[in-house]
């Protein structure tokens, strides 16, 4: 139990990873309302958007009509998911603060979700973190697959390990390692930091954990044992991973920052706003489909 001092980041991730994956399309002025509740929120970070193909994410192809239209709190980075230079320029034409590139543990995976391989992905994230340095622009990384895969099942926690030091070493600022089919369990999980954190400090990585087998929190407390601080999730539990199948599922906001909460950590979040964010997201989009 912490002794309250200890500030936990909550990273919010609803409006990209989470509405990614919802099947009608949304409304680019729901997506704005949704960002601006949870503006008022309290979180440090919130990841907006992707700039990716329209044709393979046709959730996303509004990125720069909402980066544009939502009100802007000075104590919020506003980050996108940039996974090449096109998407990177797109980016920053839009103002964002942060940009984020997505590679993976698994090779199989890394084939399906962005057409290469993993060497090819680090290739290709280069120049991405090279114009990120450049414009003073952080880059974040997430690993996906980091404790197992849809298609080749058991991934080696020194397989993550290796992925997680060669985008540190790049210039990435933070880690986000991902259990992307929700697969993790606290042994798992446990087994995986234990690798990374070899070469990795705590300080650098972040938790992604999918709710898919409900193991999410527990792996969340795991993860808290080895001085992980950040953990990303979304607003009422949406979204999880166009290329996994049976992925559905983010870590919910809420009942992560009720655990911590209840553990005695601080993570900074308005409790009462950021129902007012659920009871839209319920209302207005989770309807939708």
């Amino acid at each position: 139990m912490s002794n309250g001092s200890t500030k936990i980041r909550i990273y919010e991730v609803g409006p990209r990873d989470g509405l990614q994956n919802e099947k009608e399309l949304i409304a680019t002025k729901q997506k704005v309302e949704l960002v601006n509740l949870l503006s008022d929120v309290g979180f440090e970070k919130i990841e907006v958007t992707s700039f990716v193909s329209p044709k393979w994410v046709p959730q996303m192809a509004d990125a720069t009509e909402v980066l544009s239209a939502i009100n802007r709190n000075a104590n919020v980075t506003y980050a996108a998911l940039t996974p090449n230079m096109k998407g990177f320029e797109k980016a920053i034409e839009a103002n964002v603060e942060e940009v984020a590139i997505f590679g993976s543990a698994s090779e199989t995976f890394s084939q399906k979700n962005i057409n290469c391989s993993i060497k090819e992905s680090l290739d290709r994230f280069l120049p991405v973190v090279k114009a990120g340095l450049a414009a003073n622009v952080p880059v974040r990384a997430y690993v996906s697959c980091v404790a197992g895969c849809p298609y080749e099942g058991d991934i080696s926690p020194d397989a993550v390990k290796l992925v997680a030091e060669q985008l540190l070493e790049m210039g990435c600022y933070e880690v986000s390692l991902g259990d992307t089919i929700g697969k993790g369990t606290p042994e798992l999980i446990s087994k995986m930091l234990e690798a990374v954190l070899k070469t990795v400090p705590d300080s650098q990585l972040a938790g992604h954990y999918h709710d898919t087998n409900g193991r999410a929190l527990d792996n969340v407390q795991a993860s808290l044992e080895y001085g992980v601080t950040t953990y990303d999730s979304a607003v009422g539990g949406l979204g999880g991973c166009p290329y996994a199948p049976g992925a559905k599922g983010n870590l919910s906001t809420k009942p992560l920052a009720e655990m911590l909460h209840a553990e005695g950590y601080s993570t900074g979040l308005d409790m009462k706003k950021l129902q007012k964010a659920e009871d839209y997201l319920a209302q207005n989009i989770a309807n939708n489909n």
